[in-house]
């Protein structure tokens, strides 16, 4: 028994958590760099917001395959390759910084040879065209962030199915939670990482610093992270984008991401810049946007605080649901506080209720998940939960926004702290449909204990 009550983790997934923890450098460092790169790099505000927003997109139609690839071939190959491909990535930042004038290439378009095709002469100028798409920075950012996506399918479906093959129900919630705060402090690490060191050393060492961090998490995962999910049976259907695992606990589960994601990007993280400018709010004397950055790590780290407080306090009750209803209520008070906040210490508070009431179901979610899930079907039905997640995600900000303007902050923010509530319907009549009951026990699923201890995890 470690520090505060919580065991310490599996070797396994320690490499696990380390591994994401260092991969999420790569996910957030360009948040903090490419905005004002757009002005700088000729990159239109329309054509950054397509590069920022493509390896979700991507993630989109990837997490389906992902998952079915892990229940498919295992956990081991899809995760180190995920994580592989997501260093490559981030070099891919480096290569669009370097990449030279879109002129400087004239010369060179100039010395092709012309081509007939038919009565149309292809001369230089044809050339030089597609040429200058080759090197424009934007193009290499947005290959960089379409590998991203697919790179991050692999990892988070293989992450959580690692946890649930080396937990038992006395143990799932813990490590769920604590492989998703991995998963989670990556990404405001990124972003610290990416202002300080582009603020010291210039763009291009931050983008290198976050790729040899991505890197070494590959080399990390291919050391320490051994097989945890052979199933036997590598024949079968080809593998899909659309092949979700259409079982009523993964669409349950899914559900109950779709909707804390949707408010929690759309309603907060898309719009707090806008909220605290309207409404004058400041701290240290920072604009909105330095003000933005702060209130938002405030919420991550009461997010991946919770996180390991929730799945703690599943792994010791005879079923999840209450605890999962709890945190569901806790970020439906969160929003009800952000729709009435007007200063600094409002604010504060309803952020800290938000990233808890996020941060609280995912331990116990993805541990519930597990508990119902037969583990042959883990993979797949871990990538149905993050489709179901980024679709939140991703409609979020194009919803919200649009009806701030129409009607304002207050009104929406209301309106988000309704969607906990019927995530906590959504999970009722789920729980109680597939097992009968709304308060089922955590005792399925613990075919990972075996897993475990053939992977040589430590107790």
């Amino acid at each position: 028994m470690g520090a505060f009550g919580f065991d310490r983790p599996p070797t396994v997934l320690l490499a696990v958590i380390a591994s994401t923890f260092f991969v999420g450098f790569g996910g957030g460092v360009v948040f903090p760099i490419l905005p004002n790169l757009g002005a700088v790099l000729g990159i239109s505000a329309f054509m950054v917001g397509v590069i920022l927003s493509a390896n979700r997109w991507v993630r989109l139609v990837a997490n389906a395959p992902a998952g079915a690839l892990v229940d498919k071939y295992g956990t081991r190959t899809p995760f180190v390759y995920g994580l592989l491909i997501e260093g490559i990535a981030t070099l891919g930042y480096v290569v669009a910084l370097a990449m030279p004038p879109a002129e400087s290439l004239r010369p060179l378009a100039a010395s092709l040879p012309r081509i007939a095709v038919g009565p149309v002469a292809v001369g230089p100028d044809w050339w030089f065209a597609p040429l200058s798409v080759a090197v424009a920075p934007e193009t290499w950012f947005l290959l960089a962030r379409v590998l991203w996506g697919i790179g991050s399918a692999a990892v988070f479906a293989t992450a959580y199915t690692i946890a649930a093959d080396l937990s038992d129900s006395g143990s799932r919630g813990t490590n769920m939670g604590v492989v998703r705060g991995g998963i989670t402090l990556g990404f405001p690490a990124g972003l610290v990482l990416g202002g300080i060191v582009s603020s010291l050393a210039g763009n291009a060492a931050a983008f290198v610093v976050a790729a040899a961090f991505a890197l070494t998490a590959s080399v990390v995962a291919y050391r320490y992270v051994p097989e945890t999910h052979v199933t036997g049976d590598r024949s079968g259907d080809s593998i899909k984008p659309w092949d979700i695992d259409t079982a009523v606990p993964a669409l349950t589960v899914g559900l109950v991401n779709f909707g804390l994601l949707f408010a929690y990007i759309g309603a907060l993280f898309s719009t707090l810049v806008l909220f605290l400018g309207e409404n004058d709010i400041s701290l240290f004397g920072l604009a909105p946007q330095g003000t933005s950055g702060l209130f938002m790590a405030g919420t991550v780290l009461s997010a991946s605080f919770f996180m390991l407080v929730g799945g703690r306090i599943s792994d010791t009750r005879e079923s999840r649901t209450p605890i999962l209803l709890t945190f569901l209520v806790v970020s439906f008070v969160g929003f009800l506080l952000l729709a009435r906040s007007g200063s600094v210490v409002d604010l504060a508070l309803a952020c800290v209720f938000i990233g808890a009431g996020q941060g609280g179901t995912s331990g116990p979610m993805m541990a519930l998940l597990a508990d119902l899930t037969p583990e042959e079907r883990m993979g797949r039905a871990s990538g149905t939960n993050n489709v179901f997640g980024d679709i939140g995600g991703g409609l979020g900000p194009m919803v919200s926004l649009p009806l701030i303007e129409a009607v304002g902050f207050a009104p929406i923010y209301a309106a988000c702290a309704v969607l906990p509530l019927a995530a906590g319907i959504a999970l009722l009549v789920g729980v109680r449909r597939e097992t009968g009951t709304f308060l089922p026990g955590r005792t399925a699923g613990d075919a990972g204990t075996a897993a475990s201890d053939a992977a040589g995890a430590e107790p």
